[in-house]
């Protein structure tokens, strides 16, 4: 009984880190395009720099870490053989990367940012779910179930009624050659995602260290690390760094605002990293695809809202499928964890009665 208890003292609390999780990626995934539109809509021009961005506000990660030492500090006996970073070198290596590809990913992404509008860029994030679980089923055995093919189905097909409202949108001034570039950059960011994020999977199960949410936080500053390391690099040879200044005090809302948004990106993106990453580790990399997936119309409405952009039938239609692919993984979760519960509990009857039974 008491082990029954405690098992079901875990699967509480992994669920309740999940949605946490689930909570930390929706904002992140939805807040992040708008901010970084933000910057292009009113003067910024500077890719490399929005690519940076990404990734570079790993920094306030150290202090979950911190606090994570300090808790395992205070729960064993001998705390002089406690290491204040558990990551082993074949894990950093394959962390760092991860990094690299995650910069070269945010740098395609922030291209097709600057070129395409919105309506046309959250193509990226909704198509990369069928990308995911391409990869995640031969990299890492992804099982698929009736409820998560049902949602993959729909909330691709979501994404493909938005891309319907992409003909003719092509912004003023831009030639058509430009337009293409960034198209194309796009839908590879979104192949480039989409074997991310089973990659990260793989990575948790290959590794021969135990997975701990302390360690997932370390993988994370590594990779944004190197992300931001291959931006910078980026950055000096386009000169980025020289034009910051100048930049800033022609930006359209006024300089100290361009400098808030430049912190709030770094922040929305790496509260969307980490709940990329935590939903990984508590469920899968396809989890984490369908969220970010489902977020997509809703970035749609904000836009709407706070961009005042059109708001077309094939949006409204677009919102509605992907709720419905979400509530249907959803609810297939909810029917295998209560499948689970209920063999568990028949196995522990069944013992309990041929334990009785013996002398």
């Amino acid at each position: 009984m008491a082990e029954g208890s405690e098992a079901r003292k875990e699967i509480t609390m992994k669920r309740v880190v999940l949605m946490i999780n689930c909570i930390l990626l929706a904002t992140g995934a939805t807040g992040g395009p708008l901010v970084i539109r933000l910057y292009f809509i009113h003067g910024g021009s500077r890719v490399w720099i929005s690519s940076f961005l990404q990734a570079a506000g790993f920094p306030i990660i150290l202090i979950p870490l911190f606090i994570s030492y300090i808790i395992r500090r205070r729960s064993i006996v001998d705390s002089s053989k406690l290491k204040i970073i558990t990551m082993k070198l074949p894990l950093f290596v394959a962390s760092a990367i991860l990094g690299i590809l995650t910069g070269l990913d945010n740098y395609l992404y922030s291209y097709g940012v600057a070129r395409l509008p919105v309506s046309t860029s959250t193509l990226i994030v909704a198509s990369q779910l069928a990308f995911t679980a391409i990869f995640g089923f031969f990299m890492v055995k992804q099982k698929f179930t009736p409820y998560s093919v049902n949602a993959i189905v729909l909330l691709t097909l979501a994404a493909g009624i938005l891309a319907l409202n992409t003909k003719g949108d092509r912004p003023a001034g831009e030639s058509s050659k430009t337009y293409m570039m960034g198209f194309a950059l796009t839908i590879i960011a979104a192949i480039l995602y989409g074997f991310i994020l089973p990659l990260v999977e793989l990575v948790y199960k290959k590794t021969k260290q135990p997975i701990t949410y302390s360690l997932v936080l370390e993988i994370q500053v590594v990779m944004c690390f190197f992300a931001s390391l291959f931006c910078i690099v980026g950055m000096f040879i386009n000169n980025d760094l020289k034009v910051i200044s100048t930049e800033g005090r022609h930006f359209g809302l006024g300089e100290a605002t361009y400098y808030v948004i430049l912190v709030v990106s770094a922040m929305v993106w790496q509260i969307n990293f980490l709940g990329a990453i935590g939903v990984i580790f508590c469920a899968s990399s396809l989890l984490s695809g369908i969220v970010i997936a489902l977020m997509v119309p809703v970035t749609e409405v904000l836009a709407i809202v706070f961009y005042k952009e059109t708001f077309k039938a094939e949006k409204g239609v677009s919102v509605v499928l992907s709720i419905w692919g979400f509530v249907s993984y959803f609810y297939g979760e909810f029917k295998q964890a209560r499948e689970f519960e209920r063999n568990h509990t028949i196995g522990n009857e069944l013992s309990q009665k041929i334990s009785s039974v013996d002398p």
